[in-house]
């Protein structure tokens, strides 16, 4: 059985149509990611995995249980945690407040021991552990990102344009983060405009345009399919 599936979801806004069947499975282990132009419906799959903006037909799965109409935070509960585009990270809290918020919803006596995960992962968190987001990098704050959603200890991490706005030697930094989150057993799925990194770390890959899945295979083999070099990989 699939960690999720996504099957035949169609998700509006108003009366726009933004998803218009879009169907994906996540198995447990693996990174997949969703690759696409501005607008393809790549941030509005993941809103609607997260019950952020519920689909109005089809249905969403994890572990085999429809939660196409659950709460955002029961969603949370289950194991299904995001790091949004943009990051929005809480700019007047500290980094170590940021990050215990993302154990809001933990009633175990274990958050202390994923805190030290992060700062393990990211180091620079724990350098500037007291300081305020807000007067950090980008790059930075997308590591408070990452690891704020960490701390909820998800079985599946989505993971929206993590190399938006990120000077280049940050972005590989968080790759090799991302591949080692991987490592450590925990499934992803990732939405990217980047196409090089995410096809180069993730297993399976779907292409997404206006609104529907266009193409999807393994990752090895999208890199080289010619009409993917051409659209996203600049070949």
């Amino acid at each position: 059985m699939s960690l999720l599936e996504v099957d035949d979801i169609h998700t509006y806004y108003g009366n726009i149509e933004a998803l218009k069947g879009v169907s994906l499975e996540v198995n447990e282990g693996e990174i997949v990611t969703l690759i696409g132009s501005n607008g393809a419906g790549k941030s509005t799959t993941l809103r609607s995995i997260s019950g952020l903006t519920p689909p109005r037909d089809g249905a969403i799965r994890f572990e085999g249980r429809d939660i196409s109409l659950m709460a955002p935070q029961e969603i949370v509960r289950l194991g299904i945690l995001q790091s949004p585009e943009g990051r929005h990270c809480f700019q007047r809290m500290s980094v170590r407040e940021n990050l215990e918020l993302g154990a809001y919803l933990r009633r175990d006596n274990e958050v202390g021991e994923d805190m030290e995960r992060v700062f393990t992962l990211f180091p620079r968190l724990q350098e500037r552990e007291r300081q305020k987001a807000g007067t950090m990098s980008g790059g930075e704050q997308q590591m408070l990102a990452i690891g704020r959603a960490l701390m909820g200890r998800p079985r599946l991490l989505l993971l929206d344009e993590p190399s938006m706005g990120i000077a280049p030697i940050l972005v590989e930094r968080i790759y090799e983060t991302i591949a080692e989150i991987n490592r450590q057993g925990t499934t992803i799925l990732l939405v990217e405009q980047n196409a090089n990194y995410a096809l180069g770390v993730s297993n399976r890959g779907y292409v997404l345009e206006t609104g529907a899945v266009a193409l999807a295979d393994v990752s090895s083999s999208l890199r080289e399919n010619p009409d993917v070099q051409k659209a996203y990989l600049g070949a």
